[in-house]
């Protein structure tokens, strides 16, 4: 098996901000309970920021996903390969 050095380099960079960003996730977990608060109390437009978070850390942590698997050289099975 050979390692895609390119691939492996993103999937680092990519799988420390993924670790980052529940770190800071966790550090901030009261900020983000009174943001939902302050949503059910009537500023509706807080409701954006847990709609954000999860499709931030969506893209972050499938982009790692991705990297880490191409790095390892897993390709996705395509129609010719199937048969």
């Amino acid at each position: 098996m050979t390692i895609n050095p390119t691939s492996l380099n993103k999937a680092i960079i990519y799988g420390a901000a993924s670790g980052a960003l529940y770190y800071l996730l966790f550090l901030n977990m009261d900020k983000t309970i009174e943001w939902a608060t302050l949503t059910r109390e009537g500023q509706k437009l807080y409701f954006l920021i847990p709609v954000i978070i999860p499709c931030v850390f969506s893209l972050v942590h499938g982009a790692f996903t991705a990297y880490f698997w191409d790095a390892l050289g897993m390709k996705p099975a395509t129609q010719n390969n199937m048969k």
